[in-house]
């Protein structure tokens, strides 16, 4: 993996992580707890959406409670 993009869409409240090109994405699967996996030709998971980040109160600040660890 090169690198890893996080996208957050405020009008949605969802936020993406993609492990690789967003534009290999072929199928997304519902986990049931507000995760959708996207997935590439090869059924290999290439990303997610998280669904409903944050509370409503919170959408309109648009802060997010993110903290980013390299090793």
């Amino acid at each position: 993996m090169e690198k890893m993009t996080i996208v957050f869409n405020k009008m949605g409240n969802t936020i993406d992580i993609w492990f690789d090109d967003p534009k290999k994405e072929f199928i997304c699967e519902e986990t049931g707890e507000e995760i959708i996996l996207k997935k590439d030709k090869k059924g290999k998971i290439i990303g997610l959406e998280r669904l409903n980040v944050l509370p409503k109160r919170k959408l309109e600040e648009a802060e997010l409670p993110m903290e980013f660890i390299v090793k």
